[in-house]
C-alpha cells in the first residue's frame, strides 16, 4: 500500500469512516430492494436511496431530487446523456479536453447516426475561448458537451458563460463533472446547466460504482437500459416518472448508502473550503517542482484557479517509469500514461511523451507535497546524471 496517495483524480482515497459505517449498516439493516416491496426492510433501503437523492439535490442545487439518476459512474451517467439525447443528424459541440467517455460515445454516434461534432480546441493551458465556443453554433446544434474541468491540466472552464451562450441560440448543456462534483461549487439553477454527469467515488468521497446524471425537467431523453424498476410493472413500456425511467434493474443501494455519507462529510466541511485547501496543497506543490531542472508542468500557470491536479513532463524519461519509480522507491502512488483523454495530450503537446499526474484530496497533507517534490529532485537529478554519462 502506498504510503502517500496523489490519485484522487481517479479515485479518492482514502474515504471518511462514515462512508464504510454506512455501507456496512445499510448491508447489515437494510439489504432489501429499494423499491420493489413494500416490507420494512424494504422501505428502509428505499429511504437510504431517497436520502442520497435529496442530498446530491442540495448540494448541486437542483430543485427536485426526482431528476438526479443514479447510475454506476459518471461514464454511465454520460452515455445515458449523449445517446439519449442525440438523435440523427445533430450537430454537437465539444472541446479538446474531453475525457473518452464523452469523445467515444460522441465519435459512435457520428459513425452510427451520422452526428456532426466541432471540438472547440484550447490552448496550451487547456482554457477554452468563449468568442470561439461562440462561433461554433449551428441551426442543427443540439447540444454542447464540456468537461468542467480538464483531468489532465485541471483548467476549470467558464461554465456559466458556456450556458448563457447555449440559452441564446436554443441548446442544451451537458456538464462532465468528474473532476469538481464535490471540490468546485456547482449550481446547476445559477449557471444554467441542462444536464450535469458526476462520480461517487472522486470528490464527493463515495465509494466505486457509484455516479449520477442530473437532467433538467424540459429534457425527455430516450433510456438506454430497459427493464425492471419496481413501479408500472403492467406497461411494456419503460415508465414514464422519474427516477425510474433511467433507473432499470436493481440499483447499488449499499454504494448509495456509502455516497450519501460522503456528500453529507462534505457539506460539513463545505465544497469551498475543500477547494481552497486542494488549491492551496497545488500551489505548493507547483512551486516546488518548476524549480527542478528537466521537468515542465503542464496547464494553468500558478496563482490560477484550478482543480487538485498538477501534470508534469521529465526531460528524456518515460512517464510509466517515473510513476513506477514514485511507487516502487519512495512510496508515493501517482498517474502515468495518457488518462483517458488522447485529445488533451495533443492540446498539450505530450502525444509522444504521456504525463505524470500528481492529484491531491481532502486528506492530502503539506508534508506529503514536500516528499514528492523532494523525490521529483532526486529522481530529475538521477536522469540528468544518466545524460553526461552517455555523453
Amino acid at each position: 500500500m502506498p504510503h502517500i496517495y496523489f490519485d484522487n483524480a481517479a479515485s479518492s482515497w482514502p474515504k471518511p469512516p462514515e462512508v464504510a459505517e454506512a455501507m456496512i449498516a445499510c448491508m447489515e439493516e437494510a439489504g432489501a430492494n429499494p423499491g420493489r416491496g413494500s416490507h420494512s426492510m424494504a422501505v428502509r433501503a428505499s429511504r437510504i436511496v431517497f436520502e442520497a437523492r435529496t442530498l446530491a439535490a442540495k448540494l448541486f442545487g437542483i430543485r427536485n431530487p426526482n431528476d438526479i439518476v443514479f447510475t454506476s459512474n459518471a461514464t454511465a451517467a454520460l452515455n445515458l446523456a449523449i445517446k439519449g439525447f442525440v438523435c440523427q443528424g445533430d450537430h454537437v459541440i465539444c472541446t479538446s479536453m474531453e475525457h473518452n467517455s464523452v469523445r467515444r460515445p460522441l465519435e459512435y454516434l457520428r459513425r452510427t447516426r451520422g452526428v456532426q461534432i466541432t471540438y472547440l480546441q484550447a490552448d496550451k493551458q487547456g482554457k477554452i475561448s468563449v468568442d470561439e465556443a461562440a462561433a461554433a453554433f449551428r441551426p442543427e446544434t443540439t447540444l454542447f458537451v464540456c468537461s468542467h474541468s480538464s483531468n489532465l491540466l485541471g483548467t476549470i472552464q467558464p461554465i456559466a458563460e458556456f450556458a448563457e451562450l447555449c440559452r441564446h441560440n436554443g441548446v442544451k448543456l451537458l456538464v462532465d463533472a468528474a473532476q469538481t462534483a464535490g471540490t468546485v461549487p456547482i449550481n446547476v439553477a445559477e449557471e444554467g446547466i441542462d444536464m450535469l454527469a458526476f462520480p461517487g467515488h472522486k470528490g464527493l468521497l463515495g465509494p466505486q460504482g457509484t455516479g449520477g446524471l442530473y437532467i433538467s425537467p424540459e429534457i425527455d431523453l430516450e433510456p438506454i437500459l430497459h427493464g425492471g424498476t419496481g413501479s408500472q410493472s403492467e406497461e411494456v413500456d419503460q415508465p414514464s416518472v422519474r427516477p425510474d425511467r433511467y433507473e432499470a434493474g436493481t440499483p447499488n443501494t449499499v454504494g448509495i448508502a456509502g455516497l450519501a455519507a460522503g456528500i453529507k462529510f462534505i457539506m460539513k466541511e463545505t465544497v469551498e473550503q475543500i477547494h481552497r485547501k486542494e488549491w492551496e496543497l497545488t500551489q505548493l506543490m507547483m512551486e516546488g517542482l518548476r524549480n527542478i531542472s528537466g521537468l515542465r508542468i503542464l496547464g494553468p500557470d500558478l496563482g490560477e484557479d484550478k482543480t487538485g491536479i498538477v501534470s508534469f513532463v521529465v526531460e528524456n524519461a518515460d512517464a510509466s517509469e517515473i510513476a513506477f519509480q514514485l511507487d516502487r522507491e519512495y512510496r508515493i502512488a501517482v498517474r502515468a500514461g495518457f488518462h483517458c483523454t488522447p485529445l488533451g495530450h495533443e492540446t498539450a503537446g505530450t502525444t509522444a511523451t504521456g504525463a505524470v499526474r500528481a492529484s491531491v484530496g481532502y486528506y492530502s497533507t503539506v508534508e506529503q507535497v514536500e516528499c514528492l517534490i523532494k523525490a521529483m529532485e532526486e529522481i530529475c537529478r538521477g536522469y540528468k546524471n544518466q545524460g553526461k554519462e552517455k555523453n
